[in-house]
């Protein structure tokens, strides 16, 4: 059976939230286990690999009628790429320190 990119997008993106929670990226800066580049770069690449996600869904859905599942692949998708974009804009720095 040959997975639509949406679930693969989609199960990457849950496991790199998981790390990203497990490693204190929402906590204050001392509570952090990764080094701040090293969460950016994580959320930008989860970012980046959920809305592709995202985008293939939607266009799988417009060339081939409505699917349940892979429609729940495309909210899922769009909520972790809107989540990985919140994520990284309140890890960055605003001060430059």
């Amino acid at each position: 059976m040959k997975w639509p990119f949406a679930w693969l997008a989609l199960g990457v993106g849950l496991l790199l939230a998981l790390v990203l929670l497990q490693t204190g990226a929402m906590g204050p800066e001392a509570e952090r286990s990764l080094p701040l580049l090293t969460l950016l770069i994580v959320t930008e690449f989860g970012f980046f690999l959920t809305a592709i996600g995202a985008a293939t869904a939607i266009r799988r859905l417009t060339t081939g009628g409505f699917n349940l599942t892979l429609s729940i692949a495309l909210a899922g998708c769009g909520l972790l790429a809107a989540g990985f974009l919140w994520l990284g804009l309140q890890l960055w720095p605003v001060n430059g320190a």
